[in-house]
């Protein structure tokens, strides 16, 4: 990972130290892209290699709204509804969700997650919560609170921004 500070590299080696150009730190989308960069690898080593941070956000929204259409699912876990079928596809050929036909609509798909869905989303549920308190170590329950606060205003910000596409 780049440095951000000037410091010179470790003792003995010939290369100098390079810095990530201020221009870049200034910059709102590179430092997000560190961030999920970084977000991403973290879950695959803490949280699980084979359940993604996409799939576990369907489990988790599936599991507060059972008998959901897909469609409507998708906005409220900021996925697009291509990605959103590639999403439950996975997870429907992997034994952790069930989709119904909706009995008034033929072309609904209603959501539901099986046993072993449940089961899996408890599992890594609970790691995924240690990464979050591993993520936010240092910061006091109401920094957190305003952290978490300006991401997601962010995050709708930006969402809004790609919505006039």
């Amino acid at each position: 990972m780049a440095r951000e500070s000037g410091k010179p590299a470790a003792k003995g080696s010939r290369r100098e130290a390079i810095t990530t150009p201020q221009a870049l730190l200034a910059a709102p989308g590179y430092v997000a892209r560190r961030l999920h960069q970084s977000y991403v690898a973290l879950w695959t080593r803490v949280v699980d290699p084979v359940l993604t941070g996409p799939q576990f956000a369907v489990l988790t929204a599936v599991d507060h709204h059972p008998g959901v259409d897909q469609g409507s699912l998708a906005s409220s876990v900021a996925l697009d509804r291509s990605t959103m079928a590639d999403v439950v596809r996975r997870l429907e050929d992997n034994g952790l969700i069930v989709r119904h036909t909706a009995p008034h609509d033929g072309r609904r798909k209603l959501l539901h997650l099986t046993e072993e869905g449940s089961r899996r989303l408890a599992e890594v549920g609970k790691r995924a919560r240690e990464l979050d308190e591993q993520l936010l170590k240092g910061y006091s329950p109401a920094e957190r609170e305003r952290v978490l606060r300006e991401i997601t205003a962010l995050a709708a910000q930006w969402e809004e921004l790609t919505a006039g596409e």
